[in-house]
């Protein structure tokens, strides 16, 4: 039995505002609860975190409408799961200004950069509609491989998560949770950087859309072996959520019995909009394929 309420963890009022709890009067909390360690878990829960993040929430700088009730409902979920999940893995988008899809890698023939949202394709770099301002050859080169390897579109997208900037920073009230769970369980969390080389994209956890050299998280992907459960959950949906399951599946393939244990809450995570019925076919797809779980919080039981 817990003894400290979930209100005195999480505010759902401020989801997306400044934490006004410290870390220290969190852990004076934590402390007073006597609850297994982790590592005596016969079940083993792993919870995966995607992209919980300031800039993703809806007030953010790209933000994901419905993303505060995703964050209450997760920390809801993690809550009443705090003895039965073993170890938290979340991944955090950090990036620079200067990206390739970011505005200020492209100009047009008058100098201008492109607006957020803006698609740019190979067609239009050879016909000099876009240019790149600097290392225009293997930016090229980036959007060939992407459109020959059938992935997603080289979207330009709002500055977000810029390293060290707020909007970089777990989300406070999901901080809460997590690192909550840490002490209580003796559990180390697994923070996951993606997405800072500046001629790639890197949606999925795991590794970067295209890039030169094998930037796969061999280590993490092996390391989930380990476990009985896979719970993930984050944003957006549509896709660091998406691509993330997805080079998981890939990887493993239908005959590996991994798969079949990963199970998606769908009501903590949402999509960008205008993506959202791609995403829904995607995502039945790889449950089609690969027999992973997608269910609401309230259901899964652990």
């Amino acid at each position: 039995m817990m003894k400290t309420k979930f209100e005195e963890i999480v505010d759902v009022s401020r989801v997306g505002s400044e934490n006004t709890k410290g870390f220290n009067e969190l852990m004076v909390l934590a402390n007073a609860e006597k609850i297994t360690p982790s590592r005596e878990d016969v079940e083993k829960v792993l919870f995966m975190g995607i992209d919980f993040q300031n800039d993703f929430m809806e007030n953010g700088e790209l933000g994901v409408p419905n993303s505060h009730k995703d964050v209450e409902r997760v920390t809801k979920f993690l809550y009443q799961n705090l003895d039965k999940v073993t170890t938290i893995a979340l991944s955090l988008d950090t990036h620079e200004l200067h990206q390739l899809f970011h505005p200020s890698w492209w100009v047009d023939g008058e100098g201008n950069h492109p607006v957020p949202f803006t698609v740019i394709t190979r067609e239009d770099v050879e016909q000099g509609k876009w240019m790149a301002v600097e290392q225009q050859q293997e930016s090229l080169a980036y959007i060939i491989q992407l459109e020959r390897l059938g992935k997603k579109q080289l979207v330009i997208w709002p500055y977000h998560c810029i390293e060290g900037t707020y909007g970089a920073a777990l989300e406070g009230q999901f901080s809460n949770m997590v690192h909550y769970h840490s002490v209580i369980r003796q559990s180390t969390i697994q923070k996951i950087v993606k997405g800072q080389d500046p001629l790639s994209e890197m949606y999925g956890i795991i590794k970067p859309e295209y890039a030169k050299t094998d930037g796969t998280n061999y280590a993490f992907l092996h390391s989930l072996l380990a476990y009985d459960k896979i719970v993930i959950a984050g944003e957006a949906k549509s896709h660091c959520v998406l691509e993330s399951v997805r080079q998981i599946v890939e990887y493993y393939g239908d005959k590996h019995e991994l798969p079949a244990k990963i199970y998606l809450l769908d009501d903590c995570m949402s999509p960008i909009p205008g993506f959202e019925e791609a995403t829904e076919h995607a995502l039945q797809e790889l449950q089609r394929i690969y027999g992973i779980h997608i269910v609401t919080s309230t259901e899964l039981m652990l």
